[in-house]
């Protein structure tokens, strides 16, 4: 398995991508799509909001599955 700045460098744009990363409290992830990507960071398009990464900072990433269809709410 490629070290995970690898893998973001050369993943599609567009793939779906969870990235677990380093703050100051510990570390944290984004799912998303992966938006952009620049030598020394990577966008990730979140449900919340766009988040940029400084690879410098990425622990793990991989490509996870689209996510599934949102279920038809329930009828009473």
């Amino acid at each position: 398995m490629p070290p995970p700045q690898q893998f973001l460098s050369g993943a599609p744009l567009g793939t779906r991508v969870v990235v677990r990363y380093r703050i100051n409290e510990g570390l944290t992830d984004a799912l998303g799509e992966l938006l952009a990507r620049t030598p020394g960071g990577c966008t990730i398009r979140t449900r919340r909001d766009d988040v940029v990464i400084p690879l410098a900072l990425v622990v793990a990433a991989k490509e996870v599955p689209p996510a599934p269809q949102r279920r038809a709410p329930r009828r009473p």
